[in-house]
């Protein structure tokens, strides 16, 4: 096995698992609506999930970990697609953001700031920022 061979799959699992997050919380409430199946597949073509693990992790997501990504950039860009599908999912319930904020807390972000990120990243999705907008206001939101 070539050096590359080890990146992509890497590289691969970290996708299927963040996928698997977002699936996590999609299935919270024990259906995927049209909305939700709709972003699910972009997010997986997007993340270069092809169509048989796609069904493989929504039948046990489960059983997929939450890799925190080593950039602080990177956990922003994993947290506005995790708001983005609460958002359409239209959440409101706080069964569903105390799975936010535990997926929060699974991505790397502390236990302590998790509530107030997680509130704002939800209030930002909702204004329809794009994700340079999200980055730039969590980034700068204590400031």
């Amino acid at each position: 096995m070539s050096i590359s061979d080890l990146f992509d799959s890497g590289f691969k699992k970290r996708n299927e698992d963040h996928f698997a997050a977002i699936v996590r919380v999609a299935m919270d409430d024990g259906i995927i609506t049209d909305e939700e199946k709709e972003f699910l597949d972009r997010l997986a073509f997007n993340l270069d999930i092809n169509q048989s693990d796609y069904k493989l992790i929504l039948k046990d997501y489960q059983s997929h970990p939450i890799n925190p990504p080593l950039s602080y950039d990177m956990r922003l860009e994993r947290l506005y697609d995790l708001a983005r599908m609460v958002h359409v999912d239209h959440i409101k319930g706080d069964h569903e953001e105390i799975l936010l904020r535990k997926i929060g807390v699974g991505l790397g972000f502390h236990p302590e700031n998790v509530k107030y990120i997680v509130d704002k990243a939800l209030t930002l999705v909702a204004n329809g920022v794009n994700l340079e907008t999200f980055i730039y206001e969590i980034r700068h939101m204590n400031q």
